[in-house]
C-alpha cells in the first residue's frame, strides 16, 4: 500500500484530472445535470484502477451530498423518495452480490443506452408538449433498483433515477431537492457494504479530504446557477449531460463490442 505522499508522486496528473471531475460532481450535487456525478468516476478511473476511483469519490460524494440536502432540504417530493429508497436499497444489495460477477463495460453499455435513449425521448416530448407522466410505482421501483445497482457499481446511477424523474416535470427547485436528498440517502447505504468489502483505507480517504474543497465549490456554484437559469434551459442541459454521459458510457464500454468480434 503507497501512503498518500507517494501515490501523488506516482501519479502527478490525478489532480489535473480530478479536480474537473469533481467540480462537475459538485455541480451535480448542486442540482445542476444529475448526470454530471456519472461523469466523475470514469474520468478519475482513465488514470488509477476503478475500483480506487470508486472508493475514493464516495466520501467526496456525501460531502457534495451534504451542501445539496441542506440547500434543498425544504424542496423535497417526499412520495418520489419513499418510492426511490426502498428499490436503490434492494438494488445496492444486488449490487454488493454481484459485483465480482458483472462486467463493468457491460453497466457502461446499458447505461449509456437509457441515457441516451431517454433524454432524446424526453426531449421530444417537450417539443411535443406531452403531459408530464404521473408517479407510478411499477416504473419507480423498477428504475429504483436500476439504480441502486449501477450507483454500488460505479456511481452512476443518475441516469435510470432521471429516466424515472425527469418524466414527472417537477418544478426544477423540487427536482434538484428531491434529488439531493435521495442520492445522499442511497451514498450514505453504501457505506456499510463498502467497508464489508475493504474498499476503504486511510490512503484513499486522504485523496478523498484533499478533493472536498472542490467538491464544495461545485456544489455551491450548481446551487447558484438552478436558482439563475430557467425552467425549460435547466431541463435541456440536463437532457444534453444525459446524451454526454450515455456516450461517453459507450466509448468507456467500447470492450463489450470489441469482445463480438
Amino acid at each position: 500500500m503507497t501512503s498518500f505522499i507517494e501515490f501523488i508522486n506516482n501519479t502527478p496528473w490525478f489532480f489535473a484530472v480530478a479536480i474537473p471531475a469533481v467540480f462537475l460532481i459538485g455541480l451535480s450535487k448542486g442540482g445542476l445535470g444529475g448526470g454530471l456525478a456519472g461523469i466523475g468516476t470514469p474520468m478519475i478511473a482513465l488514470i488509477i484502477p476503478p475500483v480506487m476511483a470508486a472508493a475514493i469519490i464516495l466520501p467526496v460524494l456525501l460531502v457534495g451530498d451534504a451542501v445539496g440536502v441542506y440547500n434543498y432540504r425544504k424542496h423535497v417530493k417526499w412520495s418520489v423518495f419513499a418510492m426511490i429508497i426502498p428499490a436503490a436499497t434492494i438494488g445496492i444489495i444486488v449490487g454488493a452480490l454481484t459485483v465480482s460477477y458483472v462486467s463493468d463495460d457491460f453497466v457502461r453499455v446499458v447505461l449509456g443506452l437509457i441515457s441516451i435513449n431517454f433524454s432524446i425521448i424526453q426531449f421530444l416530448k417537450d417539443y411535443f408538449k406531452h403531459p408530464a407522466q404521473s408517479e407510478n410505482y411499477i416504473r419507480g421501483y423498477f428504475w429504483g433498483i436500476v439504480t441502486g445497482i449501477t450507483s454500488f457499481i460505479s456511481h452512476s446511477g443518475g441516469p435510470p433515477y432521471q429516466a424515472y424523474a425527469l418524466g414527472l416535470k417537477l418544478d426544477k427547485v423540487l427536482f434538484a431537492g428531491t434529488t439531493a436528498v435521495t442520492f445522499a440517502t442511497i451514498n450514505a447505504i453504501k457505506l456499510a457494504p463498502y467497508f464489508a468489502l475493504g474498499q476503504f483505507n486511510t490512503d484513499n480517504l486522504w485523496i478523498s479530504a484533499s478533493l472536498v474543497p472542490v467538491a464544495i465549490i461545485g456544489a455551491l456554484s450548481g446551487i447558484w446557477l438552478v436558482k439563475r437559469i430557467s425552467q425549460a434551459l435547466f431541463y435541456n442541459f440536463t437532457y444534453a449531460v444525459m446524451i454526454i454521459v450515455g456516450f461517453k458510457l459507450l466509448w468507456d464500454g467500447r470492450g463489450v463490442f470489441l469482445s463480438l468480434f
